[in-house]
């Protein structure tokens, strides 16, 4: 991971974009010494994907069957 100001930055962007495609590298750009951005390569999100959170739920009901009057709550009747 390098470390760049701004300047430096502005001034080597084309050099600096090459060399992320090439290494996936990243490099963080400063400003007065302090961590302002990252500068990374693109990593396209696969819409198909499953969520690895709701990967593991399980629906144990039918969803598709009536609800009784018990089902309901008090406050619906």
């Amino acid at each position: 991971m390098k470390t760049l100001n701004i300047h430096a930055t502005k001034t080597r962007l084309s050099s600096l974009l090459k060399e992320i495609e090439e290494n996936g590298e990243r490099i963080v750009i400063c400003r007065n010494g302090k961590p302002v951005a990252d500068l990374s390569a693109h990593k396209p999100s696969s819409r198909l994907a499953q969520d690895p959170v709701l990967a593991d739920t399980q629906i144990n009901y039918d969803p598709t069957e009536p609800a009784s009057e018990a089902d309901w709550p008090e406050s619906a009747r």
